[in-house]
């Protein structure tokens, strides 16, 4: 465990020092670095608006505020109920991340996380090392028609976050991210945590198939058919028998 918290006014700041040696309030915010760059990006991929990239390449960092959504983020946009600071969202990702990351899982490095309370009440922050050269499986899937030997792929290495017991809140095409050489990496792990196996497998694979369809209905022409879901499934399951 690499991890150090600093106390704030109103909270405390949980950094690697290893990453970033100093850390302030000021780096929680985009106008604090040199330079940033609001995310976005296609068929709704860019989020609700709350990420940034930011720092200078060769080594940039995302930085996300945390963000309600669906009809609830409408009345209370980013606040959330305080009942202790291990149980806080951007503590709680942080640690996990640093944990998969330590054990060569292909999630992003955690560097620093913060949170801020007012009174019953917090927001929070998470600030994450950006992965080189990965673009969304949505995006991936838009270029051209990937092999069955890719979605086989895709579904072996689900398979091996499932068997470390790895559950994702929101398995989706947006956060489902392929890197140059065609491997997989997950994003946003707010809500996860470590689980034994169950019904959640399931689950979370008919999140990202569902997923996958909407995407689908936004651009038809997008590649993506039954034929690539059941090489994804059968990738998926032949990884199970062997493992």
């Amino acid at each position: 465990m690499t991890e150090t918290v600093e106390r704030t006014e109103n909270g405390a700041i949980l950094y690697d020092k290893a990453i970033i040696n100093q850390i302030s309030a000021e780096r929680f915010d985009a106008q604090g670095w040199l330079h940033s760059e609001l995310l976005t990006g296609d068929l709704r991929s860019a989020g609700r608006g709350n990420t940034f990239f930011v720092g200078q390449i060769p080594r940039q960092f995302v930085l996300r505020h945390y963000r309600r959504g669906g009809w609830y983020g409408k009345l209370v946009r980013d606040s959330y109920m305080y009942s202790g600071e291990d149980k806080t969202r951007s503590f709680m990702e942080w640690r996990l991340l640093d944990k998969l990351a330590a054990n060569n899982m292909n999630v992003p490095r955690p560097a620093a996380a913060r949170y801020c309370r007012r009174g019953t009440w917090y927001t929070a922050d998470i600030i994450t090392v950006r992965i080189p050269g990965v673009v969304a499986l949505s995006q991936y899937i838009a270029a051209e028609n990937r092999s069955d030997e890719f979605w086989h792929s895709v579904g072996a290495s689900i398979w091996k976050f499932h068997d470390a017991g790895v559950y994702h809140a929101d398995l989706n095409a947006y956060n489902v991210q392929i890197d140059r050489d065609g491997d997989l990496w997950l994003l946003d792990f707010d809500k996860g945590c470590l689980r034994p196996a169950g019904r959640w497998q399931q689950e979370t694979l008919e999140r990202l198939h569902r997923s996958l369809r909407k995407v689908l209905t936004l651009d038809p022409r997008l590649h993506f058919s039954t034929q690539n879901w059941e090489r994804l499934l059968e990738g998926y399951f032949d990884a199970s028998k062997s493992a």
